[in-house]
This record gives C-alpha cells, sequence and structure tokens, in this order.
C-alpha cells in the first residue's frame, strides 16, 4: 500500500512544535477573524479568536527580512532593532498626543526607508538624523526630547538653540499640527 503525499502544512517538520497559541490560555484552537495590511504594506495584521477561551488578539506577519547592522560611533557593530527604536520613540513621545499605532507606523515608515538604502550597513548617525526628521514632522516637543537625547545637549543654552531654530521658521515645508 502507497502512502498518500503530504499537502503543503502537512509535514511534521512543518507543524509539530510552531503552532501560534492564545496568550491567554495558551491554546493552538485559534482562528483569523479579520486580515489587513499594515499602513506601510510592511507587514499583515491579523485579528485571532481563540475558540477555547473566546478571547481576540493581534498578531502580525511580515516577511523575514534580511538584517543590517548599524555602525555604532564607537566602532561596534547592532542588529538593527526595531524594537529599541520603538521604545526610544515612546519614550520622547510620552504623555503626547500620539498614540503607539502612530509610533510604530513610524518605525515600519523608518525601517522601510532604511532597508530601501539596499546597504547592509548604516553608520547610526545617519540613523539618528532620519529619526529627527521623521519624528519632527509629527510633534516638536517629541522631537526635542528624542535630539536631546541623542545630541547629548550639555546644558540649556544647547535645548534652547535648537528650539530657537525650529521656531525660527527652518521647518522646510513642514506640516504643523492644529493647535
Amino acid at each position: 500500500m502507497r502512502a498518500e503525499p503530504k499537502m503543503w502544512g502537512q509535514h511534521p517538520t512543518w507543524t509539530e512544535g510552531i503552532r501560534m497559541r492564545c496568550p491567554y490560555c495558551n491554546h493552538t484552537d485559534l482562528r483569523v477573524v479579520d486580515s489587513r495590511d499594515t499602513e506601510t504594506g510592511e507587514a499583515i495584521r491579523r485579528r485571532r479568536a481563540c475558540n477555547a477561551c473566546g478571547k481576540r488578539f493581534t498578531s502580525y506577519e511580515r516577511v523575514e527580512a534580511v538584517p543590517f547592522y548599524i555602525l555604532k560611533k564607537d566602532g561596534r557593530r547592532e542588529d538593527f532593532d526595531r524594537h529599541k527604536l520603538f521604545g526610544g520613540l515612546m519614550t520622547a513621545c510620552k504623555k503626547r498626543d500620539i498614540s503607539p499605532t502612530q509610533v510604530m507606523a513610524l518605525v515600519e515608515i523608518i525601517e522601510a526607508e532604511l532597508r530601501g538604502r539596499g546597504q547592509s550597513e548604516l553608520p547610526s548617525r545617519e540613523v539618528g538624523e532620519l529619526v529627527m526628521a521623521r519624528l519632527r514632522e509629527l510633534d516638536d516637543v517629541a522631537y526635542v526630547r528624542f535630539a536631546s537625547v541623542y545630541r547629548s545637549f550639555r546644558d540649556l543654552s544647547e535645548v534652547k538653540a535648537e528650539i530657537d531654530q525650529l521656531l525660527s521658521g527652518s521647518r522646510h515645508g513642514r506640516k504643523r499640527r492644529p493647535a
């Protein structure tokens, strides 16, 4: 008797141990309720429901991208870490009218732009300047907060100089947020 050929996804090495689990009850009997692309199209957002406990949660599916590295000022090489970028931006945006969803969209835009450069290594200076440019378009206060850490302002005169530059109209066509 001949064994039936296995269909995609039925091979034991493809399914054993890699099933998604409900974050609430750890059960694997899930269904997809809704699927849609993220704003930048870099991932698919899926709303899932657990058939065991009935709770819903969100998962993201993205292509496993080729890693690229950030060259630090001291010469070290670090993997690009989107979670580290997200954390830094969330800190800068703390107590501002900016949602985590907006910050994640900003991370996706920045990462896509960096990957679009086609380089496997990027100086941290380039990454920092890109982040500041994008953050400046979003919110002045968050921009000054991020810049104060990134540029290591030594005293208030340096912070004031940055704010004066923002207020001087050197916004290069930047959109103002409604007051």
